[in-house]
């Protein structure tokens, strides 16, 4: 199993999210961040005062998948996320040792 971390701009969320289901993903969690990487923030104008926004808001996906799936789930994501502007995000892939279906005891492949 493989646990695929992707973050990406906030409005490409439900394009990446049907993308995901029609490939098959069955479920994904969602956060809230804010970051920074090779963009370093910007400078923005509000009532005439420059203020500098070192963080910028960005979605967090996380999602289990069997290590079958997991070129396939990072190609869709990549596809369907990118803007070719800078600040599209980025993707890491990790093991997963062991996943448990709180309700049911279900374990690894049958839990996800």
């Amino acid at each position: 199993m493989k646990l695929i971390i992707a973050t990406i701009k906030p409005f490409k969320l439900e394009e990446v999210r049907e993308a995901l289901t029609d490939v098959g993903v069955r479920g994904m969690m969602v956060t809230e961040i804010k970051g920074f990487g090779s963009q370093s923030g910007h400078t923005e104008i509000y009532r005439g005062a420059e203020y500098a926004v070192n963080f910028v808001p960005k979605v967090k996906l996380e999602l289990v998948v069997p290590a079958s799936m997991a070129d396939q789930v990072v190609e869709t994501i990549t596809k369907t996320a990118q803007t070719g502007k800078i600040g599209d995000g980025k993707i890491f892939v990790l093991d997963v040792q062991q996943a448990v279906r709180v309700r049911t005891g279900e374990t690894n492949e049958d839990a996800i």
